[in-house]
């Protein structure tokens, strides 16, 4: 009874937080016509993302606000008279990359009375960053985290109507709050949040101190959100999480991701379903299952190694081995012949020897995977690997990571010559960049494929047959 009780009282929240929001909206509806009418023209914004797939979900959110509001969007930062950075700070370098663009605007901002600065996401869950943004940052005019991102209008109705920094961030939250306007990059496919946060603590990874413990989305106001975006034209669908094979986790209703996925399969109009990240420990057969047997899901699978080495992976608090991740992947590809499988893989980590990094080859040589994305080991302050002694020298790991992406390159290539002469389904998504005559799409396992066609095909999944093959896009024609 309890359960049903606070379900009840969550929803209430999230309901009445949502309302109030929407009247911060209004309120700053009414300040920005002020602000046009002292500036003499239409103000302008612009979000840069960097990082996950979740980010770009977030940052839609941002833009629909402030579209919603009455700011135009502009493709250029020096165009714009917000300028948003959602920020990410996997990699310390991350945070650096965005200092650097914070002097850049600083002297943007001298010759711009009008313009605004705000920085949000992972970073700014960091203490040390917040308190270097207060002392020698003080241009900037907003600043909030990962958790309080649903309170942009409220905060960014402060920061509108006062001369002050803004700083908002929260330790932590179990509030989920959405419904609020989204400015969805592309009209056929969309970014769906099923979960929030991480509790696997890989010893390397600073995401679940910046994102918080894991919560799920009800499944019923998941189906709901993607029925409105089918009802909208979408018809491609990514279910985002740090690690959507936990979900339904704390829940009342007992759930898990096979299931949502079944429900979700159901929805009319609903073409492609995509699902990241998988976390190999808790990927369970019940999923596979439903996979093997779907007509909607993309039969595609990112499974991140990290290491081959059982010891580096223990050392990396990844609670699987080289062994079951092997065994695991096996399972997959039984069940799933033409299953594309894609990896991270992590090279130099503290203790990694040349026999632990022998293991990570052969188990690229054993799975050889469509594409993996590679990653020199970069200490993270905050984590325990950053303490961690027998830190590997930079000239071993750069040998190390040469060679493990000329093993992946030759894999990928072979996978993807595999498929020339083949006649796939293509998600046809923009105008190619290069080339007027060209529209440029996705098949199935993610890979690109360019095509001489209209531009009215953009939206639509139509045969195409795969001429040639370039490495890792192909040339297609349609079919």
């Amino acid at each position: 009874m309890s359960n049903t009780v606070n379900t009840i009282d969550e929803d209430l929240v999230a309901e009445q937080e949502a309302k109030r929001q929407y009247e911060f909206i209004e309120l700053c509806k009414e300040q920005y016509k002020k602000d046009v009418e002292a500036a003499g023209r239409d103000l302008k914004f612009h979000v840069t993302t960097f990082g996950c797939q979740m980010n770009a979900r977030d940052s839609e959110k941002l833009a629909g606000i402030l579209d919603a509001i009455g700011y135009v969007e502009v493709e250029e930062e020096k165009d714009a008279d917000f300028v948003i950075y959602n920020t990410c700070t996997v990699r310390e370098n991350a945070n650096n990359k965005v200092y650097g663009r914070l002097g850049y605007l600083q002297n943007v901002k001298k010759k711009n009375p009008h313009m605004k600065i705000a920085l949000c996401g992972c970073m700014m869950q960091e203490p040390q960053v917040v308190e270097k943004l207060k002392k020698s940052y003080r241009f900037v005019d907003l600043v909030f985290g990962t958790h309080n991102i649903f309170k942009f209008a409220e905060l960014l109705y402060q920061s509108m109507t006062s001369n002050k920094m803004v700083v908002d961030v929260w330790e932590d939250t179990k509030q989920i709050v959405e419904n609020l306007p989204v400015e969805r990059k592309y009209s056929f496919k969309s970014g769906v949040n099923i979960m929030f946060g991480c509790n696997n603590f890989c010893s390397y990874c600073i995401v679940p101190y910046v994102r918080g413990r894991e919560r799920s989305r009800k499944p019923e106001e998941i189906i709901a959100e993607i029925e409105r975006l089918v009802a909208d034209g979408v018809i491609e669908v990514m279910l985002l999480g740090q690690n959507v094979n936990s979900y339904g986790k704390g829940l009342a209703e007992e759930i898990s991701f096979a299931q949502l996925l079944e429900r979700i399969e159901k929805i009319e109009g609903l073409e492609r379903i995509r699902f990241m990240t998988s976390h190999p420990k808790d990927l369970s057969d019940d999923l596979i299952a439903v996979m093997a047997k779907s007509k909607k899901i993309c039969k595609h699978i990112h499974l991140p190694l990290q290491s081959g080495s059982t010891e580096i992976l223990k050392k990396m608090n990844r609670h699987y081995t080289k062994e079951s991740y092997l065994a695991l992947v096996s399972k997959i590809r039984e069940a799933i012949p033409d299953v594309a499988i894609t990896t991270d893989i992590i090279v130099g980590f503290p203790g990694e020897t040349e026999e632990d990094f022998q293991e990570t080859m052969d188990v690229v040589n054993t799975v050889k995977y469509d594409s993996a994305f590679t990653f020199i080991y970069s200490k993270r302050t905050g984590t325990p690997a950053a303490k961690m002694e027998n830190q590997v020298p930079e000239d071993v790991i750069k040998d190390r990571f040469d060679r493990l992406l000329a093993l992946v390159q030759q894999h990928g290539r072979e996978h993807a010559e595999a498929l020339e002469g083949t006649v796939q389904n293509v998600l046809f998504e923009t105008p190619n960049e290069h080339d007027d005559s060209l529209v440029t799409g996705r098949l199935d396992n993610s890979s690109v494929v360019h095509v001489k066609a209209s531009k009215d095909l953009i939206g639509k999944i139509l045969p195409v047959r795969l001429v040639e093959c370039k490495g890792f896009y192909y040339m297609g024609e349609l079919a």
